[in-house]
């Protein structure tokens, strides 16, 4: 009877192909959990942005006394440098204009929504004869509207966002009916 002692060379290159053919599946299947991860992220973080948007957009509504029915006749708190008025809110401290429009700068993705007014003060009311910030409210959008339905008694608000993530172009939509006190519906 003869016993062998050890592997053969074959026997051993073999074993090492599969368990590198093994590591390459793995390596491969963590890479793109990782891009997908990535991406996820990204689309949260782009979904929290729009809705801290169409919050601001809520909080000013409940603080407005009117609604201009047409924001681009409306006269806005401050210049709007070639930018297209798409709501403009009046308050006892003042008007506010949410236009948009190109960047004002080159930190800025894409097209922006700003809005032109009153600053909040620490308790979130609007300060009256202050200063009337002009702020980006946020980038990278392709398209936002804001429509007075006025025999609904509501106002619709949509944000059009693409950005790339992971190689990817990735689209999201934001979309919110508020009844003219700043409440939603649904």
């Amino acid at each position: 009877m003869l016993f062998r002692s050890g592997f053969s060379l074959v026997e051993l290159l073999l074993a090492l192909a599969l368990g590198m053919g093994l590591f390459g599946v793995i390596l491969q299947a963590l890479l793109a959990e990782g891009r997908n991860s990535g991406q996820l992220v990204r689309l949260l973080r782009e979904r929290a942005f729009q809705r801290r948007s169409l919050d601001l957009v809520a909080s000013d509504l409940r603080q407005a006394t009117g609604i201009s029915a047409s924001p681009d006749l409306a006269e806005p708190a401050c210049s709007l440098a070639g930018r297209t008025p798409v709501l403009q809110l009046e308050t006892a401290a003042g008007p506010i204009t949410y236009a948009f429009g190109r960047a004002p700068n080159a930190i800025w993705r894409a097209q922006v929504w700003m809005r032109c007014g009153p600053a909040h003060g620490l308790d979130g009311a609007l300060n009256a004869g202050g200063t009337t910030p002009n702020r980006v409210v946020i980038d990278g959008l392709m398209a936002t509207t804001a429509e007075l339905l006025p025999s609904e008694g509501v106002l619709r608000l949509e944000l059009v966002q693409q950005f790339s993530s992971g190689g990817r172009e990735q689209r999201i939509r934001s979309q919110r009916l508020l009844d003219l006190t700043g409440l939603e519906r649904l």
